[in-house]
């Protein structure tokens, strides 16, 4: 859209903010809770827009689209608590603390979720009474139009949620335009450091969640057959193109041959092929030069050391799924955030190695650690940086919990009560 068509946008969502923020929260979540409905009603269309447009598997698109509607009956059922007043006790005759909206709020949101990622953002930002604006990845925009359709069809008034189709020169005149009052970027660490910048001079505030380069660390008393099934999906589920996804196996010594071949296994049970196959487990790779970066990095680590075990052959948008052993730090796939479908196994002698190679990197999402004996093994919990560690499972996002990370992985929390107080104004009221 042309200079004058996004100014017309941006002030149809700062003057929809006016009314919409005055609705009563009970109103604001009757038309989330019709939002939900519809997003199931036509959720076969959508799911296949996902597919043709960034290749993502038709049965895990339908899962996308079903925990789209899950965020929606999170706030639904918790927003009213999470956003009523609190009072304090001080030497005034009453005195709280409110939760009020901000305003119109930017998201720049990634292909890889293309629903879910902007839901996140969305609902609990609507849900607080702010407005929203979409800047959407170039590759998605059928999935970015049918968003702004279904708040419409929902009943939400003009305004309330719209998709603006602009290039990234435009997104910094958006982002500085005195109507928009704070962003949330899901991308990688660069866009998030261009945007924070931009926000930071504007004093707007900024939520990032970026790159991921997550561990997978399976300690020798592991239960094999729960590390290998958690450790496939943690890698492979949306063909490796995940900022949570497990990206490096901190393998013990004793377990790696075992833990290699049940995950070679577990890759020749699944299917590649047709995204909009049912059968089809792994799809392509959304864009040729993602897949072409991704073998990059798998050769150059090659040519330093690591030892291919299984698959990693490209053929044009798809990349076979397949593993990496030998890997050391240093090499790119150990350093790198790989977006693909590639597992760069480590080996360890003792914990405190593998905690010292889980924390060898510049991100800090989230960690996994596949343990029988919690007891024993719960002193390494603290030590494992990030913004979450999941115990026996790959990690995940849930409307219930927060989401988020630390160092190159970003700031701020998305999700749970955290995530719809991001975007408000946290109030004092002090009355003698």
């Amino acid at each position: 859209m042309d200079h004058t068509e996004m100014q017309m946008k941006i002030e149809t969502a700062n003057s929809a903010f006016q009314t919409w923020s005055g609705f009563d929260l009970r109103a604001r979540l009757y038309l989330i809770s019709a939002l939900k409905n519809i997003l199931l009603e036509e959720k076969e269309k959508l799911s296949r827009n996902i597919s043709l447009e960034m290749g993502k598997p038709i049965t895990q698109s339908r899962a996308e689209i079903e925990k789209c509607a899950l965020i929606c009956d999170y706030y639904v059922e918790h927003a009213e608590d999470q956003l009523q007043d609190e009072p304090i006790e001080t030497s005034a005759t009453r005195s709280w603390v409110s939760y009020e909206p901000l305003g119109v709020i930017l998201g720049i949101m990634p292909w890889n979720f293309p629903f879910w990622q902007v839901f996140r953002f969305a609902i609990p930002a609507i849900a607080a009474g702010n407005t929203c604006l979409l800047k959407h990845a170039p590759n998605v925009q059928q999935c970015a139009h049918d968003m702004e359709e279904l708040f419409l069809e929902a009943g939400f008034p003009d305004g309330v949620f719209t998709n603006l189709t602009i290039s990234i020169e435009q997104t910094e005149k958006v982002l500085r335009h005195p109507f928009v009052k704070g962003v949330s970027l899901t991308g990688s660490t660069r866009a998030g450091a261009a945007v924070a910048t931009v926000a930071g001079s504007e004093i707007k505030k900024s939520l990032l969640e970026l790159g991921g380069n997550n561990a997978f660390i399976v300690m020798p008393d592991a239960d094999l057959d729960v590390a290998i099934e958690r450790g496939f999906l943690g890698r492979y589920l949306n063909t490796g193109q995940s900022c949570i996804a497990a990206k490096r196996f901190i393998v013990h010594e004793s377990l790696e041959h075992e833990f290699v071949d049940g995950l070679i296994q577990k890759i020749r049970e699944h299917k590649v092929g047709n995204p909009t196959d049912e059968q089809t487990f792994f799809g392509p790779l959304a864009r040729l030069d993602l897949a072409e970066t991704l073998m990059k990095q798998i050769k150059d680590s090659i040519g330093e050391g690591a030892v291919l075990k299984y698959g990693l052959e490209q053929c044009d948008c798809f990349v076979s799924p397949g593993i990496l052993t030998d890997v050391r730090p240093g090499m790119r796939v150990f350093d790198e955030e790989t977006f693909g479908p590639v597992a760069a196994v480590t080996t360890f002698k003792n914990a405190e190695q593998a905690i010292a190679l889980t924390n060898q990197t510049i991100y800090g999402l989230g960690n996994s650690l596949i343990t029988s004996d919690l007891e024993k093994h719960r002193w390494m919990f603290e030590k494992l940086r990030g913004g979450s560690l999941f115990v026996n499972d790959f990690v995940a996002s849930d409307p219930r919990l927060p989401f988020g990370g630390t160092d190159k992985s970003g700031y701020g929390r998305e999700l749970a009560e955290n995530g719809i107080k991001e975007f408000v104004n946290t109030k004092t009221y002090f009355v003698r």
